[in-house]
């Protein structure tokens, strides 16, 4: 039992929650390569995003002795949506904050986006059958989890170059 739900349930919530903040940070993200705050979906980018990370924690692989991949994920997705939170909502985008925001909430993002790549990869049988190894290191998953990271990376840049919103008044 985890958070009084079941092994099962709780990784079914944690997926969930994964795949709202995967799908309100895509956009957030295409918000910001059109320059438009977007502070409902932004909101809830960072909030399940953040809450992704948090509940990875509680799943029992990851309640180790050992230091795996995943706690390193999780780990800096932690502190990459911190600066993002602050940068957004302590700083305002003022000055540099503005590129400072784009980056680190996009490659949380992007941090998602590899481990949703990984798990596919681990649970769905067809990608399954293209790439059997644990963790997956056959060439159709290098080949898409190089597409996956050379689109963010042009995203990345786009959105620090044209995120530039009107000013917010208080």
């Amino acid at each position: 039992m985890i958070l009084g739900m079941s092994l099962s349930t709780f990784v079914l919530v944690h997926v969930i929650i994964s795949l709202v903040g995967i799908a309100a940070g895509f956009v957030a993200m295409f918000g910001m390569l059109g320059s438009r705050r977007m502070p409902g979906w932004t909101a809830s980018f960072l909030l399940f995003t953040i809450l992704t990370s948090a509940t990875g924690f509680l799943i029992p692989p990851l309640l180790s002795d050992k230091l795996l991949p995943s706690h390193i994920i999780g780990a800096l997705s932690l502190v990459l949506l911190a600066i993002a939170c602050f940068a957004l909502y302590g700083q305002k985008l003022s000055g540099s904050w503005r590129w400072v925001y784009v980056l680190t909430a996009l490659i949380s993002l992007y941090l998602n986006v590899f481990v949703l790549v990984i798990q596919s990869f681990l649970k769905l049988g067809p990608l399954h059958a293209l790439a059997p190894s644990v963790p997956p290191s056959e060439p159709p998953f290098a080949i898409l989890q190089g597409i996956v990271l050379v689109f963010f990376i042009i995203v990345i840049i786009g959105a620090i170059r044209r995120f530039r919103p009107a000013p917010q008044f208080a």
